[in-house]
């Protein structure tokens, strides 16, 4: 008996079955990546109108970008609430609006830039105080959203 395919054999002899198709890791990744991605570029822009609309001036404190950072992890902290505590979210939303707005909207490298920036222009001292106060100023409106969105979804059910 001749077999059609002699890598494809068990120890019997027997012809094994054809290998299962693997499929694409971009398959079931295409919806979430596509949702990061219109979520990513609408965030971009809107941090790109703020700093249209507020321009940070040569070696001054960049209140624009501190401000977008801030308000975009109070909005994280509240969103993060009403999706794991209040509402079953579509599987899209996180990747959508978590990631993608407030992932655009939100800027780590624009941040990075300006210290760099403010260090280069002889500021030390605003660069290290706007790194730190940007941590701390994120941090915490992470928290005070998480504890607000809490308790008036604690008082609303009573």
């Amino acid at each position: 008996m001749t077999v059609p395919h002699p890598d494809r054999v068990d120890e019997s002899g027997t012809p094994a079955p054809a290998p299962a198709r693997r499929a694409s890791p971009w398959h079931g990744q295409g919806p979430v990546v596509a949702m990061v991605a219109l979520g990513g570029a609408i965030g971009a822009t809107a941090r790109y109108g703020a700093g249209e609309l507020w321009p940070a001036s040569a070696g001054a404190f960049p209140w624009t970008t501190f401000t977008v950072n801030v308000v975009g992890c109070a909005v994280i902290g509240v969103f993060m609430v009403l999706i794991t505590d209040v509402w079953a979210a579509h599987r899209l939303v996180r990747p959508f609006f978590g990631t993608g707005v407030l992932g655009g909207f939100t800027t780590f490298s624009t941040y990075a830039v300006d210290i760099q920036k403010l260090v280069d222009d002889g500021r030390p001292g605003v660069g290290l105080g706007y790194l730190a106060a940007t941590l701390v100023a994120a941090l915490t409106a992470v928290w005070l959203a998480v504890t607000a969105t809490r308790r008036a979804l604690a008082w609303r059910q009573r």
